[in-house]
């Protein structure tokens, strides 16, 4: 599976909190992928994706 943010994230945090093994704050205060899910994390990586308000996080696989 591979993860993506694309633009138009408003930093609310829910991805973070979901999956903060995949999910970080940039330094502009964005969400970004830190690391791409595996096999342990890729629930945790999907439901962040499902959660977003704003449906920017992008997932395949």
């Amino acid at each position: 599976m591979k993860a993506k943010v694309i633009e138009g994230c408003i930093s609310c945090g829910i991805c973070v909190n979901i999956c903060p093994e995949v999910f970080k704050f940039n330094d502009e205060g964005v969400s970004q992928v830190y690391k791409q899910p595996d096999s342990s994390n890729e629930d945790k990586a999907r439901s962040a994706a499902e959660s977003c308000p704003v449906s920017v996080i992008e997932t395949e696989g």
